[in-house]
């Protein structure tokens, strides 16, 4: 045995070396999962404000790409009337547009007053309005020529600078070629910080009569009309989509040289400029590492289950090798304590045929009393080797499903008082009775029967005191089901072993059993309960005594008085 429980040792070594190992894997999974998912949020931090900025900007977009260059479609016929609805679709849908400004000018190559002249070109504002929410009703009119004697550099700002683009643009123009989207963005639109301006597209046939005028080429009395628009916007007013509102805490529009003097290093910060018109503004995200924690956490939770899982898939692998190897060393002993057990139960009474034999042959004279005696130890000693090979052999048929059942009727007061009156004969201080109720006779296989209550009457006696050998055998029907139910007053069995008994080779540790147990008697019994299409249980005790109870079908019976034997 030695050698195998070092075997045993060595292998506990190894599975705590082996748990001790994924558990250690396992944490610094955890740890490095955690880190990896924190370090994958504060990237996603940084980049993925690009969406923000995209989906804050969309609207911005449209107006600047769509809307603006609807004026050129009014072919520079927008009155006051016609342009106050322009300007209110615009205000109205466009929050970021906080007002307005509209020049309604003339270009002609006759002097203008209060305008802008380049050579035999001259260009005017013929009256600017104002529109907006917050521009009050008599400030609508800017600036009229036919009202104002003079037009002043404030007002004429955007006229003036969008007059020496277009000057600009008739100089070099080549009226024969179509104009490109660049040319018309440098020329006919002006940029600021916070501000648009945009003025009509002329025509081809315009350009080139506008050419003619500033080169004095052309003598024409006619006046052509022409737009600007000018857009103040408010880049406060920006409608800020936070399409991931799980990574940024608060998201706001701030100069873009403006600097948080916060020092808290536990809140993150990341920015993004804005372009065109908005260039002198910027995006700035900013969130608490409390408030990125909850998303670290919710990305990390299914890795965690995952690593979890994992962890506990091979803590079970651990724990099945760990009872395999339990279940083999516990077999191993059973079958160590087999051996020796029924090579004792072997040995015992070939020693004692020896001993016996001997005496008879080396004795002289033998007296009849000493024959007699010689011959009841023969025969005892060779019942028990004989019983003993029955027992094995039976066992192994019916493990193997070759043992057949032979049923015929069993008169069970017969049965019962033969077999207790051979017990009495054979152990005359042990108290053993039976009771019969309610039934006679039971189709059964009387040989598997006679086992079976030979194997508990021997454990009652064998698991009793000296002084409690005692035994009741109560016989009665229920329903469709014969009772036979062995009350003893033996030793008992602990409960945390009751559910082991029926196991082959088993054996309790007790003073009772150290000798001459093989622990088949009751993996036996189980199998030809089993055997017999019937149950069998236990109750018991420790100290105070167990009842075995065998329930069969009852396939043949008859009804009787009730049957008690003292």
């Amino acid at each position: 045995m030695r050698p195998q429980k070092a075997i045993n040792k060595k292998n506990a070594l190894l599975i705590i070396t082996f748990l001790v190992l994924i558990t250690l894997t396992y944490v610094i999974a955890l740890i490095l999962g955690y880190s990896l998912t924190r370090n994958y949020v504060e990237n996603e931090f940084n980049t993925v404000k690009v969406e923000v900025f995209d989906q804050s900007l969309n609207l911005y977009n449209d107006f600047f790409q769509n809307r603006i260059g609807e004026v050129s479609y009014y072919q520079g016929y927008l009155d006051s009337t016609s342009a106050k609805r322009y300007a209110d679709s615009v205000l109205k849908n466009y929050p970021i547009v906080e007002r307005i400004l509209f020049a309604d000018v003339q270009i002609s190559n006759y002097y203008l007053n209060h305008g802008f002249s380049i050579h035999e070109m001259y260009l005017a504002p013929k009256a600017i309005y104002q529109f907006g929410d917050e521009v009050h009703p008599d400030s609508v009119v800017y600036y009229s020529a036919a009202k104002d004697s003079t037009l002043s550099l404030t007002k004429a700002d955007e006229f003036n600078t969008m007059a020496v683009k277009f000057a600009s643009f008739i100089e070099a123009a080549d009226s024969a070629k179509v104009l490109s989207g660049s040319e018309v963005f440098n020329s006919f639109y002006s940029v600021n910080s916070a501000k648009i301006s945009y003025m009509t597209i002329p025509r081809r046939d315009e350009i080139r009569i506008f050419k003619q005028f500033m080169e004095g080429k052309l003598q024409d009395t006619s006046i052509y009309e022409f737009d600007i628009m000018t857009f103040y916007l408010n880049p406060q007013n920006l409608d800020i989509r936070n399409v991931h509102p799980e990574l940024y805490q608060n998201i706001s529009i701030q100069p873009l040289f403006f600097d948080s003097y916060e020092a808290d290093p536990s809140v993150i910060v990341t920015q993004m400029p804005l372009s065109g018109a908005l260039s002198d503004y910027k995006l700035y995200f900013r969130s608490s590492k409390t408030f990125l924690k909850k998303e670290i956490n919710n990305l990390f939770t299914p890795i965690g289950i995952a690593i979890s899982a994992i962890y506990l898939f091979l803590v079970l692998i651990g724990y099945l090798i760990y009872k395999n190897l339990k279940i083999n060393f516990r077999m191993f002993k059973l079958q160590y304590d087999f051996v020796n057990n029924l090579s004792h139960e072997f040995k015992t009474p070939v020693s004692v045929i020896k001993i016996a034999g001997s005496n008879i042959r080396n004795g002289k004279t033998l007296t009849d009393v000493e024959r007699n005696y010689y011959g009841k130890i023969l025969d005892e000693e060779s019942d028990k080797l004989n019983n003993l090979l029955n027992t094995l052999l039976s066992f192994t048929q019916l493990e193997n499903k070759v043992f057949k059942l032979k049923k015929k009727e069993v008169e069970l007061d017969e049965f019962c008082r033969n077999m207790v009156n051979s017990y009495r004969v054979k152990h005359p201080d042990f108290d053993i009775q039976y009771t019969i109720q309610g039934v006679e006779v039971i189709e059964t296989d009387e040989t598997l029967l006679i086992s079976l209550f030979q194997n508990l009457i021997d454990n009652a006696y064998k698991y009793s005191s000296y002084e409690k050998k005692y035994l009741r055998i109560n016989i009665y029907k229920q329903k469709r089901e014969i009772f036979f139910k062995f009350e003893d007053k033996g030793i008992g069995i602990p409960k945390d072993e009751q559910k082991h008994i029926f196991k082959k080779f088993y054996r309790i540790q007790s003073q009772h059993n150290q000798q001459g147990s093989v622990g088949l008697g009751l993996a036996f019994c189980k199998e030809v309960v089993n055997l017999m299409n019937g149950e069998i249980f236990v109750e018991s005790k420790k100290g105070k005594g167990s009842t075995f109870t065998i329930a069969l079908p009852a396939e043949l019976n008859h009804k009787g008085n009730s049957l008690v034997n003292e």
